[in-house]
């Protein structure tokens, strides 16, 4: 692996030997870790804000003896509109990695064709490959895997978690159900080309929760997606709460990835109660990231 572009590039193997990894380096946690990155300057490219992903790889880029440079679109010429292609050769000459949150897929891939450098996506529209990582992390630690496990997202049906989470399940094997409006379902085209006769769709959150050991959300409108307000009137019956949870299976973990809007895609009452997990997880984008973050070192 030379680079981390998405959760469709990856295979059972590379994923399970992150999460091996992850589990390692959140063991071992402490100044006695590994340094890989002794030496290296990596660089975080981010168009978009960001609390959880900009923190948790500082401080991995720092624990595993790196330093990083934050480098927000404001603060290049990305933002004066120089080609992405144009950046990377140049960053490609200077820094040892890069870790990109933008908006286009086609820009995480560009810089890293054209860098010759490590590459991570931290989030596109696409995909959010490191979180997925980390909600598979905090699945195995709360439930000790997602085998014969029915995992839920209730919300967006073609977000970049959702498409992240249909490759996973190809990969993985394990039951995923989707359940948003039709309007907001995967499309055709992409289940086609996903092939996978475990990940199916439906408009009935109650169906889509029954019975789930896990289920996810997210939220209703992301970044770049702000005036959309409209868009919130379609998925009113698709909130996380009480009723939807009853018929979930007993032992069941709730995941979000943070941030919540409380009484939107989520009741206040439901995050509370699975304040635990779903803090785990967000503490787990640091031990994932370090996996990914080690596997690229050179």
């Amino acid at each position: 692996m030379t680079s981390l572009l998405s959760i469709e590039e990856l295979d059972a193997t590379a994923l399970t030997t992150l999460l091996d990894s992850a589990t390692v380096l959140k063991a071992t946690r402490g100044p006695s870790g590994p340094k890989p990155l002794t030496g290296q300057v990596w660089a975080l490219i981010f168009t978009k804000s960001s609390t959880r992903t900009r923190v948790s790889f500082e401080v991995g880029i720092r624990e595993l003896g790196g330093s990083s440079m934050f480098l927000s679109s404001a603060d290049i010429q990305l933002g004066r509109g120089e080609p992405i292609k144009d950046t990377a050769r140049v960053l490609g000459r200077m820094v040892h990695g890069a870790i990109i949150r933008t908006f286009a897929q086609s820009d995480v891939t560009d810089f890293a064709r054209f860098s010759n450098i490590p590459t991570i996506n931290a989030l596109t529209d696409d995909e959010h490959p490191c979180q997925i990582l980390a909600d598979l992390l905090t699945i195995r630690e709360k439930l000790g895997g997602w085998e014969g496990r029915k995992i839920a997202f209730i919300g967006d049906g073609f977000s970049n978690m959702t498409r992240s989470w249909c490759w996973a399940a190809k990969h993985l094997g394990f039951e995923f159900v989707i359940a948003s409006p039709a309007a907001y379902a995967p499309p055709a085209e992409f289940l086609d080309a996903l092939d996978a006769p475990n990940v199916t769709c439906t408009t009935d959150p109650a169906a889509a929760a029954a019975g789930a050991h896990v289920l996810n959300t997210d939220v209703w409108i992301s970044m770049g997606q702000e005036g959309q307000t409209e868009k919130e009137a379609h998925f009113a019956p698709y909130q996380l709460n009480a009723p939807l949870l009853a018929g979930a299976a007993p032992g069941h973990i709730v995941l979000h990835c943070l941030p919540a809007y409380r009484g939107k895609e989520i009741t206040e009452e439901i995050l509370e109660l699975h304040a635990d997990t779903i803090f785990q997880e967000a503490e787990n984008r640091l031990h994932a990231q370090k996996a990914i973050l080690v596997a690229l070192a050179k």
